[in-house]
């Protein structure tokens, strides 16, 4: 059996190192660009939340005249001033000309009440749908009351009364996760992009080694050797696990090259996928390969042509990212039963590693255990279809 599985596998794999497009396709697009991708988009998202934090925020003001105290405190506090009176309709256009405008309209009587004791009242005017408007009405807004904090406690001090009177309890916020665990909150897709690359690495040669063979008709002749059948399948199985092995490994390499260039740093966070962490992550995920490889020569078995088979089997890639969704949804803790789940044992083990805190032994083992046990019965089960007589068509 050892021999006709080792022949088979040299077959497609020549087969597959032979067809460009599909090498590229299983090796290049997914392994190389995913990573670039995400990490490329993670570091814009990086960047622009640090250039955010430092930039200082537009404000227009309309009778900037009637608060000059507060003014000087928003220029404190980098918030650049531009005044520009104008009636209420007058904002509304500026604003409708320009959707980053965000405009403080600062009435007559604004000092007048503030001098008496009364609510003086602000109106910022910006238009809601844009996400740098909302920025900088948030920046303005938490200044704004800052400011009028500070007032409030000077009137309670002039009369008398300690501020902190109004203050019955004071809650110190104690983080106490580390900068890897919080790096995870960024790098939480991170279990989806490996599933869904490793399986697509095998994916064109599960479909070529079934259903493209029966629609060349080569699928015949290579069942009518003096071998058992479900010998020649499981050599394909094995030929599209080492596929997805090769796209696993390429993947992991090069995240582990990119990021480094993530500056989690300058944000109190740190990534913890150096060589080690990867090599470990790729133990964790290797088991699954041959689930996925199982899988989608089941499901090829049922198609008659090349696109029928890319279709379903397009769709199949989505199955085992349905548990790892639920779970991010449900946030559920690792436990045995949960590692007997495919797919989702592998991102559990992944979230550990990616956040500095492996899980138990215990648990590797019941994930490589159930996975390995499961993709053997799918096997099992492939082998059993392709001995049917009317799987030529």
């Amino acid at each position: 059996m050892i021999t006709t599985l080792l022949t088979v596998l040299r077959k497609e794999l020549r087969e597959t190192f032979r067809d460009r497009r599909t090498l590229v396709s299983s090796l290049l697009m997914g392994p190389l660009l995913a990573p670039l991708l995400l990490v490329g988009a993670m570091q814009l998202s990086l960047e622009r939340s640090l250039d955010s934090a430092d930039e200082k925020v537009p404000l227009t003001v309309s009778g900037a005249a009637h608060a000059p105290a507060l003014l000087g405190f928003l220029r404190e506090r980098g918030i650049s001033i531009t005044p520009r009176d104008g009636t209420p309709e007058d904002i509304a256009d500026w604003v409708a000309k320009d959707k980053e405008l965000v405009v403080l309209d600062v009435q007559e009587g604004f000092g007048k009440a503030l001098l008496a004791g009364e609510p003086a009242r602000l109106a910022l005017h910006a238009d809601g749908s844009g996400t740098t408007a909302n920025r900088h009405v948030e920046r303005a807004r938490r200044s704004i009351q800052i400011w009028a904090s500070r007032i409030a406690s000077s009137r309670l001090q002039l009369r008398g009364i300690s501020p902190a009177l109004m203050q019955p309890v004071v809650i110190d916020d104690v983080d106490l996760s580390t900068p890897s665990s919080r790096a995870t909150l960024i790098l939480g897709v991170l279990s989806y992009m490996v599933l869904l690359v490793m399986l697509s690495g095998g994916l064109y040669l599960a479909i070529d080694a079934t259903a493209g063979e029966r629609e060349r008709g080569s699928l015949e002749p290579l069942l009518a050797l003096p071998v058992p059948r479900e010998h020649l399948i499981w050599g394909k199985v094995l030929a599209t696990v080492v596929m997805m092995a090769l796209a696993l490994a390429l993947m992991l390499a090069v995240l582990t090259v990119m990021l480094r260039r993530l500056p989690l740093e300058e944000i109190g966070m740190s990534v913890n996928f150096g060589p080690a962490v990867a090599l470990a992550v790729f133990g964790a995920m290797l088991p699954f390969t041959l689930v996925g490889a199982a899988l989608l020569t089941v499901v090829a078995s049922f198609t008659r042509s090349y696109k029928e088979a890319q279709t379903w089997l397009g769709m199949v890639l989505l199955v085992p990212t349905l548990p790892i969704a639920v779970a991010g949804v449900l946030e559920v803790s690792p436990s045995p039963a949960l590692m007997a789940v495919p797919s989702l044992s592998q991102h559990l083990l992944m979230q550990g590693l990616l956040r500095g805190e492996p899980l138990p032994a215990s648990y590797a083992a019941i994930s490589v255990t159930a996975t390995l046990g499961i993709g053997l019965a799918l096997a099992w089960v492939a082998g059993r279809l392709y001995r049917r007589e009317k799987i030529l068509g």
